[in-house]
């Protein structure tokens, strides 16, 4: 990498302007590190359901233009005075799901949310001085708005020290981009959250990149039995290459699936995830658990104009109904642990790719996901 340090670079970035409107792909400034941040030179990135929702206006805040994404990997460019643990040239992944190491929630064993994070949520704008962002417009110098605190849909972007992830030097940045969200959340869900157990029965609804890798993370455990639940064949089908045991087609039955799968377990699996966002198929999930200790973990995003109804009865035996951001895992200090675990094959993340794209091509990577014909699709950021 040329040194660049201390100035602004001009690089592409995909920008988000409207909802549901194609990405503008164009050049952009990103801007320098202040004391307490570092600018990346992201190599790979993949576009998330998450990044859809955003995309698609579902959220409450929808700000714009904003360069989304947030599933990416790269090389630390340059850092601000103040950075302490990454060097320029060390390996990295952007974590939304940032860890400051100082707040009170960091110092917690309870919890992986933090502060800095709180205010990257919604802002869009930088944690240093909550006002500004990095980038800017090349034709009129008029700012736009971060995603989550580190955009990765941009060549470079600068981001607060909050939010990098120094990982292993052997690591594949083709492939840990893959571990910027959904499958530290399906893995860190069945893992650090519900702690799943060798023997133990699991019911999965949806099948997507979090649904499978909920999946693998079972198998990994030893579950006995890992029930598939989608509307989709050919979901179904490739969920068997993760691990599925047995697989449900709600369009095959006339009679509520959570009465189905209760009746194949004998009285409700130990464990189901939610990986869907749809609140029918939550209160479903929920339903077909055990009723004596039987845990549900919700991982899908719900639009915000949605609510779940449930009646308390229904958790009155002992079953728990649970959740989380990001599998459980604190960005800085537990993500490294993951990707050497990845490198060690414990998670094979390559059958999660199943298509590559240049960079240039994001708004048809965008496409592939949002017509559901692909799990992940990784973009190169230097073809």
């Amino acid at each position: 990498m040329a040194d660049m340090t201390g100035k602004v670079i001009t690089c592409k970035a995909g920008v988000a302007y409207e909802p549901n409107k194609p990405l503008s792909f164009e050049d952009i400034h990103c801007a320098p590190p202040h004391p307490t941040e570092v600018r990346v030179k992201i190599t790979n990135a993949c576009i998330c359901q998450s990044d859809l929702y955003f995309w698609k206006g579902k959220d409450t805040q929808k700000l714009f233009p904003r360069i989304m994404g947030h599933e990416g990997a790269g090389i630390c460019e340059s850092i601000g005075a103040q950075i302490k643990h990454i060097k320029p040239g060390d390996k990295c992944i952007p974590v939304w799901q940032c860890e400051c190491t100082k707040c009170p929630k960091c110092k917690s064993n309870k919890t992986n949310i933090c502060d800095t994070f709180m205010f990257n949520w919604g802002s869009g704008l930088m944690p240093s001085d909550k006002a500004t962002t990095r980038f800017t417009r090349i034709e009129d110098g008029k700012p736009i708005y971060h995603f989550f605190g580190i955009s990765v849909f941009s060549q470079y972007s600068t981001m607060d020290e909050a939010c990098i992830a120094k990982i292993n030097a052997k690591a594949d940045l083709t492939k840990v981009c893959l571990l910027g969200c959904g499958i530290p959340t399906g893995v860190g869900s069945a893992w650090n959250i519900c702690k799943v157990h060798s023997g133990s029965t699991v019911a999965v609804f949806g099948l997507g990149t979090i649904g499978l890798a909920v999946v693998e993370a079972c198998k990994v455990s030893g579950c006995s039995k890992i029930i598939g639940v989608a509307r989709d064949d050919g979901k179904l089908e490739r969920g068997m290459d993760f691990g599925l045991t047995h697989t449900l087609n709600t369009k095959s039955y006339d009679k509520p699936i959570e009465e189905v799968i209760r009746t194949m377990t004998n009285g409700g699996v130990d464990y189901s995830f939610d990986c869907t966002g749809d609140p029918g198929v939550i209160s479903s999930a929920l339903e077909c658990c055990v009723e004596w200790g039987g845990v549900s973990c919700i991982l899908g995003l719900v639009e915000s104009s949605q609510r779940v109804s449930f009646h308390p009865a229904a958790l009155l035996w002992g079953r728990t109904w649970t959740s989380g951001l990001f599998g459980g895992y604190k960005g800085r200090s537990q993500l490294p642990e993951l990707v050497d675990q990845c490198i060690a094959g414990r998670i094979n993340l390559d059958h999660y790719i199943t298509h590559k794209l240049p960079f240039s091509k994001i708004q048809e990577a965008f496409d592939l996901l949002n017509t559901g014909g692909c799990i992940r699709c990784v973009m190169d950021y230097e073809s």
